[in-house]
């Protein structure tokens, strides 16, 4: 025994070295897995309702799209027109300037400044209204805009009958945009999801039943969207106004008047960089309609981009998310944290992409089967089907980055990268494929996929480099300017 006692700090002191240093890596590890896990809680946490309700609530125009699709393909491109130009531009820049509420009651949620998060969302409603009521003539003229962009008269009547009858839907937006965000930045995302679940499931009912029984057809499947939309914005604000957030609802005040004048101008910056890259892929449908045999080219693009859409909601939820985190962080002070978040967001953002990538290329034309039963459009869409797999993939990334930018406030900056990336370049080099080279559609599409992969790179540079313990400095001093002016 004394002999085995004697020898054994020999045999522990050999090895000594390596075992501490492979202890020490493997508690590195351990560490780093443990952290991952944390901020993966966090963050699903925030991006599984916001998919959820983001896919319910897309769900509402792709189930009235499918019911108008099977109207015939001439209404079919009259509704996706209608939703590109009027509906898909106006809620493009609606969006954008609710980010603004994203930054603002992500950090103060973070910095634990509660009851500002109810004036901010005041103030975000007043401004919203305003600019969607400034807004509105662009459903009431859709006609004319669409005749004096040179679309065919048929086209162009029966998308601006459809246009009047998305009114309800644009000033619905405008409250509801404001309402989501107001409860995703304190984490209620289970209310927004099941409202929009809600109203999915009564959607389809009455779409069903004023469609096919009685016979409404267009008209019938947009008022049952109207309703739907209405009806998440309903379910949404009995929730907060009727108690069920205590410490950021105080009530109706004249607080959301103060300061209106920097919110509007951080709502617009915020409005011009979402509605950019809204607009920005609508445009391709819009493009298309001047390419020859264009019924079929748009209904097989419209397809296309519902896909694409549909998926999207995926990455707007890791957009959603990163944004609240990143705000949460640095209105807590922790730059070290809002890193670590968008490291975590974006791998698994991509992961996933890459599983929808392999799906689309393998299901390729199938999924349109739901849209349309259409020979010429099936063929349309199988030859499309590559680009909208790597549209996809590319999209994996560039939301997530653009969440970056709501949560950190560098709205006006990506203003300026999108307006470069997308329309110097992405949009002109779109159109030397489709036109001059006569690449059509398909040409088109991979000009813009071009764009949107610079601006991915540019975005990824600008989140690479940045300094994020100042960023929590900024918004450290953001909300103490508000206690003061208290």
């Amino acid at each position: 025994m004394e002999e085995d006692a004697a020898r054994a700090p020999l045999l522990q002191l050999q090895p000594r070295g390596e075992a501490a240093a492979a202890a020490g890596k493997e508690g590195r590890a351990r560490r780093v897995a443990l952290e991952w896990w944390v901020e993966s809680k966090k963050l699903w946490h925030i991006v599984g309702p916001a998919i959820f309700q983001r896919i319910a609530l897309y769900g509402i125009n792709v189930v009235s799209q499918a019911f108008i699709g099977h109207l015939g393909d001439l209404e079919l491109a009259a509704f996706s027109i209608a939703a590109t130009v009027v509906a898909g531009f106006n809620f493009g820049f609606l969006l954008g300037m609710a980010s603004a509420l994203e930054t603002l009651c992500g950090q103060a949620f973070g910095a634990k400044k509660h009851h500002m998060l109810g004036v901010y969302l005041q103030r975000s409603w007043i401004v919203l209204l305003m600019f969607a009521a400034a807004l509105t003539p662009t459903y009431i003229f859709m006609e004319d805009l669409l005749l004096l962009i040179g679309q065919s008269p048929e086209l162009s009547r029966l998308a601006g009958e459809m246009s009047i009858w998305l009114l309800p839907q644009h000033f619905a937006m405008a409250m509801l945009l404001p309402l989501t965000r107001f409860l995703q930045s304190q984490l209620k995302n289970w209310v927004t999801a099941w409202t929009a679940g809600a109203a999915l499931v009564v959607h389809v009912v009455v779409t069903y039943v004023l469609v096919t029984h009685l016979q409404l057809g267009i008209v019938g499947a947009v008022a049952a969207a109207d309703m739907s939309w209405w009806l998440v914005v309903l379910g949404q604000f009995v929730y907060v106004v009727g108690g069920g957030c205590p410490l950021s609802w105080k009530g109706f005040s004249m607080e959301a008047f103060a300061d209106f004048w920097e919110f509007i101008k951080l709502s617009s910056a915020s409005g011009v960089m979402l509605c950019l890259e809204n607009w920005y892929y609508r445009l391709l449908v819009l493009l298309t309609g001047y390419l020859k045999n264009a019924e079929i080219a748009v209904d097989a693009l419209s397809i296309c981009q519902t896909i694409n859409g549909w998926e999207m909601m995926i990455p707007f939820g890791f957009l959603a998310a990163t944004g609240v985190r990143v705000a949460n962080e640095l209105g807590a002070g922790s730059g070290k944290g809002a890193r670590f978040a968008i490291i975590v967001s974006i791998t698994t953002s991509v992961v996933i992409g890459l599983v929808f990538w392999c799906l689309i290329l393998y299901f390729d034309d199938k999924i349109a089967l739901l849209f349309t039963t259409s020979e010429v459009v099936l063929a349309a869409v199988h030859k499309l089907s590559v680009l909208l797999a790597f549209t996809i993939l590319l999209n994996s990334v560039q939301p997530v980055l653009s969440g970056v930018a709501v949560g950190s406030g560098w709205q006006a900056l990506v203003a300026y990268v999108n307006i470069g990336t997308y329309y110097f370049i992405g949009v002109p080099l779109g159109i030397i494929l489709g036109w001059p080279l006569h690449f059509g559609v398909g040409g088109i599409w991979s000009g813009m996929i071009g764009g949107t992969a610079v601006q991915t790179v540019i975005l990824a540079y600008l989140t690479v480099k940045c300094d994020w313990d100042e960023e929590a400095k900024v918004a450290s001093m953001r909300m103490q300017k508000w206690a003061e002016s208290k």
